[in-house]
């Protein structure tokens, strides 16, 4: 499958320092430059990887479009998540005074942790984030629970009772999830093996494809990847199976962008930059709380299914969502298990991904 990249408008290629990523871009609306921007979206990875950090930067159109125009996007800033990294670029930014900042994702936890305190006169917003303070808050998409539905989905439809997942990073936000979904799995299929992997590149199609490669390899059949541009070499290595393994997406619904997903979670961040954007320019953004957009709004969070789904399963996914909703069933968002190491092909402690990036 050919990588099909949507067109980032109104792109200055402006340089702020060289990092593990390259060039770091800044884009303003309509081309202005803001020496000293009212809101700042900071995201980590590219903007048009038709994952989670586009979703981000849809949400810093959106501000652009309907809140202030007074806004700056800085991306491309690291695709390993490098909290050092993080912590320069949002450094770089607060420099030039903006009155809010928006980081998104996970990894941008300590990064804002540590840069706030010494800004108390600017606030700052992490999306995906568990971070507060009082001059912190933040917002997420309850992406836990579309990961659980995708989980019970994996455990229907396998039929080799041999179901991996694969991130690149791993942020707070992503192990939740990841957590989620096999709490899912092992909700609809309790024999079924778990192949957990965290490959430490969010971006690159080689290095996931391998990974994906050895996952089945090792006989996995359907695969839950939470990847940014690194989804792609994933996709065409499902592929080349002609059909015998399936794939589940997150973010934006991939069932209509190729058919070799069955399903995907739909967690769409961008509605939360946009909240919070919206809040600020409203007088309202609250500092130490953690905002949360669930399953209960359609339009940000549930699961789509392609229709080669089921219906029999389709209705037990829409059952286990009533009993989310109304709080008969409580999903797990801590994984202890072990993960899968593709390269050697044996299950290792989840601390072993560590020491595999320091070498």
């Amino acid at each position: 499958m050919k990588k099909h990249f949507a067109m980032a408008g109104l792109l200055l290629g402006s340089l702020l320092f060289v990092n593990t990523a390259g060039a770091t871009n800044i884009e303003t609306p309509n081309n202005a430059t803001l020496e000293s921007p009212e809101i700042v979206v900071m995201l980590p990875g590219v903007n048009n990887d038709n994952g989670f950090m586009e979703a981000g930067y849809r949400g810093y159109k959106s501000i652009a479009k309907d809140v202030t125009q007074n806004v700056k996007c800085v991306y491309n800033i690291s695709a390993t998540s490098n909290r050092g990294a993080l912590t320069d670029a949002l450094k770089e930014i607060v420099a030039h005074n903006p009155k809010l900042v928006i980081a998104h994702g996970g990894q941008c936890n300590a990064p804002v942790a540590e840069v706030s305190k010494d800004h108390p006169e600017i606030k700052f917003v992490v999306i995906q984030g568990n971070v507060k303070s009082a001059n912190t808050s933040s917002y997420k998409v309850d992406q836990e629970k579309s990961a659980f539905l995708a989980g019970a989905l994996a455990g229907y439809m396998t039929k080799t009772n041999k179901v991996g997942h694969l991130s690149g990073a791993w942020p707070r936000p992503g192990q939740q999830a990841r957590a989620a979904f096999y709490d899912g799995l092992m909700k609809a299929n309790p024999k079924a093996e778990f192949y957990s992997h965290f490959s430490g590149n969010l971006d690159s199609n080689e290095i996931n494809a391998k990974a994906a490669e050895g996952e089945m390899e090792a006989g996995v059949d359907v695969i839950y990847t939470m990847l940014n541009g690194g989804r792609f070499g994933v996709n065409d290595a499902i592929a080349k199976t002609k059909g015998k393994v399936k794939e589940i997406g997150n973010v934006i619904d991939w069932t209509t962008v190729s058919p070799i997903f069955i399903g995907s979670a739909v967690a769409d961040s961008s509605v939360a930059i946009y909240n919070a954007a919206k809040d600020y320019k409203a007088g309202v953004l609250e500092p130490n709380t953690i905002k949360v957009v669930g399953l209960e709004n359609e339009e940000v969070v549930r699961l789509s299914m392609s229709k080669k789904v089921p219906k029999k399963i389709v209705k037990k996914i829409d059952a286990l969502k009533a009993d989310v909703l109304n709080g008969k069933v409580k999903v797990n968002t801590t994984y202890t298990g072990l993960e899968f190491d593709p390269a050697t092909k044996q299950f290792v402690d989840q601390d072993a991904k560590n020491h595999r990036n320091k070498k």
